[in-house]
């Protein structure tokens, strides 16, 4: 049924300048059939293949902000998608700029364009709905404008009840979809209800992912309940005042968004490239939300 696989795939984790154990920012959510990108740093082709993300997949792609390290890869994967006969279509989203930028990439390809790319710039508060699922966008609190974004699926189904369906008599296939889907059923003139069988709808999950910012309290509202909090986490905390000028956020302060926010699980990405070893990280977050993990290139959650 649709909804009910979404992986989430780490591409790459660090920030500014890549290392030899982290690439540039991307995370891609796969949601069944469709990828959702955010951020795409420079060397993203290369880690969807490394991945084995394909690049003629349905997909959007979502830009928190236009400094380098989260745009300049997206050349790299228009022309590769050109090259791999794309034919479906792209959407790429992203604040005031990301228009001009693209429609420059789109003229300097040297094998051209072979696939409808559709550019969109958002203001805060945007949302894109889709059938399934909604994304939300808001102000991130960077030191240029920025955007931070959410996942959020839309109530699933509840479970089927297949002890009641048998004692029903109701056969696997389309009926049994049809009643998970809120129809009513009509077998042998008896008439039977979606309720009967189906329980009570769940909450769809929500992944929010935060792009360089320092913490705020519109952050943590934007956060609250997240199944997974995808959060910068450049510094430790003796580089806190460094982290306040340069608009990003130490692990702890992350990890205060992520209590405050009550979520789920806290991944710390955005690794400044001065931590080979990011335990400092990992330790000034867990002592405040245990739930909190680092997360490393080509690391694959399934949600």
């Amino acid at each position: 049924m649709v909804g009910q696989f979404l992986l989430v795939t780490f591409l790459g984790t660090g920030g500014s300048m890549p290392t030899t154990g982290r690439s540039l920012p991307s995370v891609v959510l796969r949601y069944d059939a469709e990828l959702l990108m955010f951020d795409c740093g420079e060397g993203t082709q290369r880690q969807m293949t490394l991945a084995r993300i394909g690049l003629t997949r349905k997909m959007k792609i979502f830009i928190t902000h236009m400094h380098g390290d989260h745009v300049l890869g997206l050349p790299g994967v228009i022309q590769s998608m050109s090259l791999l006969g794309r034919e479906n279509r792209l959407d790429i989203y992203g604040p005031y700029g990301i228009r001009a930028f693209l429609e420059c990439v789109r003229e300097t390809l040297a094998f051209g364009l072979n696939f409808p790319l559709e550019i969109h710039e958002l203001r805060s508060g945007g949302k894109i709905d889709e059938t399934h699922y909604q994304i939300h966008a808001t102000n991130a609190n960077h030191i240029v404008p920025a955007l931070s974004y959410s996942f959020v699926e839309k109530p699933r189904p509840g479970k089927f009840r297949l002890a009641v369906a048998r004692r029903l008599n109701i056969p696997e296939g389309p009926l049994r979809k049809r009643l998970q889907s809120g129809d009513q059923i009509t077998i042998d003139g008896r008439r039977i209800r979606p309720q009967e069988v189906v329980g009570p709808s769940r909450p769809g999950l929500k992944i929010t992912y935060t792009g360089d910012t320092r913490p705020s309290k519109a952050l943590c509202v934007f956060s609250e309940k997240s199944n997974l909090l995808i959060h910068d986490a450049c510094f430790d905390s003796s580089l806190k005042d460094k982290a306040e000028v340069d608009g990003h956020s130490t692990a702890a302060q992350a990890a205060q968004v992520a209590k405050k926010a009550r979520v789920e699980k806290l991944a710390l990405t955005h690794i400044s490239a001065r931590y080979r070893d990011p335990k400092i990280l990992l330790a000034e977050a867990k002592n405040i939300f245990k739930a909190s993990f680092v997360a490393e290139d080509l690391m694959a959650i399934e949600l």
